[in-house]
């Protein structure tokens, strides 16, 4: 059997919140093209038979990296065998060398950065990520393991004027794809810092902006459901369902919401009975955060 992958895990710092609204996003899915990103999870030793194929696997494939012999799977091998083989020091050593020779690879060095910041080397890490942001600035993996790093040291205001930058840019002149992303990334930011009024302003210009895209009025639901707005969460959740399908048809993470909150079946429903007076694509009315 080959060693535990990776797999990635950002909400795990920062609760379910964090957490969710980060799946939504581009950065939540964080498939890097086979490359495994996420917190490092040193799982149970291999039984001793299967350990020794896997070291000797291991040794085969780092004489031909070391020759210059080996092919980019090759070395994505070595280092999954690396990092299942709990030689974590050793993968980041060949990880980082791999990234210096191919600098236009960022998910090499966003791996890099992760590993780093599983070490406990946050700096390392940053340092890392920096690299990435130079030449990507609105890369949004990158831009949401670096928001992570300073919410820790508690620099928030430095972190969200910082993806606040990115989503502009994404926006003006011409309005880019990553912009949704980046604008969740900006809302999750403000709630963090308990700006709710700005997080809701955030997730309601997102779903003006991007009509077809449901997360934005997911979010929201959420967000209102946990500030006790009922009816704006269950209005949410309506033009969420259209924008899903276009006729009301099922959606598993909608139809969990609405379970778990115990507002029965909104598929199909659009009348009186479930839309409010106030809309989630209606003009909010309190201010942003600052």
């Amino acid at each position: 059997m080959p060693p535990p992958r990776h797999r990635p895990d950002p909400g795990q710092d920062s609760g379910r919140t964090w957490g969710l609204a980060l799946a939504g996003s581009a950065g939540l899915l964080l498939a890097m093209g086979g490359w495994w990103l996420g917190s490092h999870r040193e799982g149970p030793r291999t039984p001793d038979p299967q350990h020794r194929l896997l070291e000797r696997e291991a040794q085969r494939l780092r004489w031909r990296a070391d020759h210059q012999e080996a092919s980019p799977a090759d070395q994505q091998r070595l280092l999954e065998l690396l990092l299942g083989l709990q030689r974590t020091p050793e993968a980041i050593a060949r990880l980082e060398i791999q990234a210096d020779r191919e600098p236009e690879r960022w998910p090499l060095r966003l791996l890099l950065a992760q590993l780093r910041r599983d070490q406990k080397d946050d700096a390392g890490a940053e340092r890392e990520l920096r690299q990435i942001l130079n030449r990507h600035p609105g890369q949004i993996e990158s831009l949401e393991l670096l928001t992570l790093l300073k919410l820790q040291r508690g620099q928030g205001a430095e972190a969200e004027a910082q993806v606040r930058q990115a989503y502009t840019q994404a926006r003006a002149p011409e309005l880019r794809p990553e912009a949704v992303d980046l604008g969740l990334l900006l809302a999750v930011l403000q709630q963090r810092r308990h700006q709710v009024d700005g997080a809701r302003q955030t997730y309601l210009e997102l779903a003006r902006t991007f009509p077809q895209d449901q997360r934005p009025l997911i979010a929201l639901a959420l967000l209102s459901q946990a500030s006790g707005d009922d009816q704006i969460a269950k209005a949410a959740l309506v033009q969420a369902r259209r924008r899903g399908g276009g006729n009301g048809g099922r959606d598993p993470v909608l139809d969990r919401l609405e379970n778990a909150w115990g507002l029965g079946s909104l598929r199909g429903r659009s009348g009186a009975g479930v839309t409010p007076r106030r809309t989630p694509l209606a003009k909010p009315t309190g201010n942003p955060g600052p």
